[in-house]
């Protein structure tokens, strides 16, 4: 029996997700974990079910956010930034 650790569930793949952390095994990256829960108010069990995850993928989603907060919510701000830039071109034209 393989016992996964809690750093086996966060991978950073170059190439995948921008090289941003992410669920192994899946394309979900740590910041569309901590959006749907943290700002959608959906609950683990939730995004475990809905996206075919364990509950500790989510968990340690959530582990790995906090530890790692102020890279994650800048990446998230750069995002947003992103979106807005294109918004903007979008409606000029």
């Amino acid at each position: 029996m393989v016992t996964k650790t809690l750093d086996e569930h966060i991978v950073i793949t170059p190439g995948v997700k921008s090289g941003r952390p992410h669920i192994a095994g899946h394309r979900i990256s740590v910041q569309n974990i901590v959006s749907w829960h943290e700002w959608q108010g959906r609950s683990v069990d939730e995004i475990a079910n809905d996206y075919n995850l364990s509950i500790s993928d989510v968990y340690a989603a959530l582990a790995y956010y906090h530890d790692h907060r102020e890279e994650i919510d800048k990446d998230i701000k750069d995002d947003e930034e992103f979106m807005e830039t294109l918004r903007k071109e979008i409606d000029s034209k």
